[in-house]
């Protein structure tokens, strides 16, 4: 099988499911943070990254075994839809004030971008590709800075009711 097709069910929840249950929440999600300094740097990095997750699969393979790393690539990566398919329910449904607090988001404050990571790192074993891996790998780490501009933006439009959030409940798990 190609590898590509491990991203139809991905795409299929992380933009078909979210326009199904709120329009609106595609274009929130498509927003990212102003960057500062290094964020910007990391963003361009996050993005090529992005692209090549998307686009590298296309030239790998799944091999019809079994095995403890199709097994285990298997796991991450059904965990990883499962995880992105509670994330964009409760992505949809905000509180009054726009801020996402249930579901997912009572345990993690970017349970999207863990989605992301474990989806793609299972992609990555199941294709046996180390180059893949590493990408994922750069990937989460310039995530992270991406997600340190969102915090900061959050701060700034939510005030004290995301700052007690940021004390309840951690950034990933």
């Amino acid at each position: 099988m190609n590898g590509f097709l491990l991203l139809v069910p991905f795409f299929l929840i992380r933009f078909g499911l979210m326009a199904r249950l709120d329009h609106a929440s595609l274009a929130r999600a498509a927003h990212f943070a102003p960057m500062r300094g290094g964020e910007r740097a990391a963003y361009l990095v996050y993005q090529l990254a992005n692209a090549g997750i998307l686009l590298y699969p296309l030239f790998l393979t799944v091999p019809a075994e079994l095995s403890w790393p199709t097994a285990a690539g298997a796991a991450l990566y059904l965990g990883g839809l499962a995880l992105c398919s509670a994330s964009v329910i409760c992505f949809a449904r905000p509180d009054a004030r726009g801020l996402n607090r249930n579901g997912v988001y009572r345990y993690s404050r970017n349970p999207m971008y863990l989605a992301y990571f474990l989806c793609f790192a299972g992609m990555a074993v199941l294709t046996r590709s180390w180059g893949l891996l590493a990408l994922v790998l750069v990937f989460q780490v310039c995530a992270h800075r991406v997600i340190l501009a969102e915090e900061r933006e959050c701060l700034a439009r939510f005030g004290e009711p995301y700052r007690q959030y940021i004390e309840q409940v951690r950034r990933y798990l």
